[in-house]
């Protein structure tokens, strides 16, 4: 499970660091008719090297603050941290 503070029609995708206790991503799509949802689970799921259907919003869909289930093991979740 990872917390998520999303940021919706960002001129690109990218990890920023935190928000509160989520991590905050800006997503490079319009907040409208789930085109950010669907591009924010495509984005965690490319960095984190999974399938794009192991990623799911399981809290806050129309929120900016969600809540992603992960269901793939292989995942690495330091690869979500900026350098």
């Amino acid at each position: 499970m990872i917390a998520v503070h999303a940021q919706p029609g960002a001129k690109k995708s990218a990890v920023v660091g935190l928000h509160d206790q989520a991590l905050k991503i800006r997503i490079a799509a319009p907040p409208v008719e789930g085109k950010a949802n669907h591009a924010l689970t495509a984005f965690v799921a490319d960095v984190l090297g999974v399938a794009r259907r192991t990623v799911s919003i399981v809290k806050g869909e129309s929120s900016r603050e969600k809540l992603l289930l992960v269901a793939d093991t292989a995942a690495d979740p330091s690869r979500l941290f900026p350098d």
